[in-house]
Formats: structure tokens, sequence, C-alpha cells
């Protein structure tokens, strides 16, 4: 009984030193940092450049789409390396399982190939022109 105590002290010791040190390095900052308020500071900073509209852009969600085939087949990589190293010795068993999930990743990647998600511009042809004149 007398561990656990000490381990919960221990631990509740760590965080509050944590917080005291993100805290008070927060507040040595603003007391010592000069104080030169000016409406430039305030703004958005853009490599320079004066910033023009609003930072809220709607991006076409193929972008989304390829970032997150990129990370699968990342993390997919990163995963078949240590698997091949540690079950070279399972044989047949090993090798079947493998293939198993590498095949439900390439399914994937046939859905999202076969349904145009991969394409950068997606074709527009088969498809009825909208008609502004019209009041459906």
């Amino acid at each position: 009984m007398g561990t656990n105590v000490e381990f919960l002290f221990g631990l509740l010791l760590f965080a509050a030193a944590g917080v005291a040190m993100i805290l008070g390095g927060l507040l040595l900052g603003k007391l010592i940092r000069p104080k030169a308020p000016q409406s430039e500071k305030g703004a958005a900073y853009e490599c320079g450049e004066p910033a023009v509209g609003s930072g809220w852009v709607q991006y076409d969600l193929r972008f989304y789409v390829v970032a997150l085939v990129f990370v699968i087949f990342d993390v997919e990589i990163m995963l078949l390396w240590p698997w091949a190293v540690v079950f070279k010795q399972g044989g047949a068993a090993a090798l079947w399982d493998l293939l198993f999930f590498f095949g439900v990743i390439v399914v994937g990647f046939l859905f999202l190939w076969r349904f145009g998600y991969l394409d950068w511009v997606r074709s527009v042809s088969g498809q009825v022109p909208r008609n502004e004149d019209d009041q459906n």
C-alpha cells in the first residue's frame, strides 16, 4: 500500500513540476519581452507577401485522398519490412498472412482507382451539363 501512495505522489509531483515549468516560462516571457503594439504585428505573415482574401479556403477533396493513400502505403511499407524480418522463419503461413494483408490494401487501392478517386482531373464526359436557366 505504501508503494502505491509513493508512486501516486511522485506522479503528481512530476505533473505539477511540468505544469509549473510551462507556466513559469510563459509568465517570464510576458514579463521580459518588450511591449510595442503595432497593427502589423497582428497581421498574418505569408512569406513576405501581403495577405489577400480569407485564409478559409475550401480545398478539393482530391488533395486529401492523395495524402491518405500516401499515408496508407507508407505505413504498409513500414509494416512489411519488420514483418519480413521477424516471420522469415514462419515459412508459407507467414507468407500467406503477408499476402492477405497486402491484398486487402490492394483491393482498397483498386476501388479508388476504378471509381476515379486517384484521377487528378476527373472527366466530365457523360455528365449532363448544368443549365442555370433550369428551375428544377
